[in-house]
């Protein structure tokens, strides 16, 4: 029998949206369910060379249950969220985020069932252990295991969380799985969108998508 990957319950949910429908989706969860905007990001922050996306995260009223929404914007070549939209057919969920209060215990089962995780270049974690250096941030995790495993750590004043991002799960670029920890940290590792993006735009380049 194969040992447990205590993966505990499902932190977010991440749907895509055909540019220019995001405020819509947004604006029927505020009106139909009663949520809130959380947290949102625009173009001028998440791009990176060849592309670009803005987001709206919306939540309910105990801020249990996120959903960040995403739609494509203008870049020089086509986004990973435009791709989706693309193969998919319209919207739906990008990813599905599920929680672990041990990432590296969760990630090193998941590895060992064959799961493939998004591969983060070297320069990352280097330019990582010089930002902590000067961070109040403390991560009790050892940083040779994060980078081995390739997870990403976003942090602020308060904490910090551990992500990591499988590869595409079907025959088409749509879904992927999402590996959260987080230590006294409620974002979205906003810190890891543009690491992130490049690291999915490498597979969509594989692809002959990006």
């Amino acid at each position: 029998m194969l040992p447990t990957i205590g993966l505990n319950f499902i932190d977010h949910i991440v749907g895509n949206q055909p540019d220019e429908e995001m405020v819509p989706v947004s604006d029927w969860y505020e009106k139909n369910l009663m949520f809130h905007r959380f947290w949102s990001i625009d173009d001028s922050q998440m791009h990176t060379e060849y592309s670009a996306l803005r987001s709206i995260v919306v939540t309910n009223y105990e801020e249990t249950i996120k959903m960040p929404i995403n739609e494509p914007a203008p870049g020089k070549r086509k986004s990973q969220i435009q791709e989706y939209v693309d193969f998919y057919g319209g919207a739906g969920v990008q990813h599905i985020a599920m929680q672990s209060d041990d990432i590296i215990k969760s990630v090193t089962k998941l590895r060992e069932r064959g799961m493939l995780f998004l591969d983060i270049p070297d320069t990352y974690y280097k330019n990582l252990r010089e930002r902590l250096k000067k961070s109040k941030c403390k991560v009790k995790e050892n940083l040779d295991t994060i980078q081995k495993l390739n997870i990403l750590i976003d942090y602020d004043e308060n904490g910090y969380l551990l992500q990591i991002f499988t590869k595409i799960m079907q025959d088409r670029p749509t879904l992927f799985l999402e590996v959260i920890q987080r230590n006294n940290h409620q974002g979205f590792g906003a810190g890891n969108f543009k690491s992130l993006f490049e690291a999915i735009e490498i597979d969509q380049a594989a692809r002959g998508n990006l």
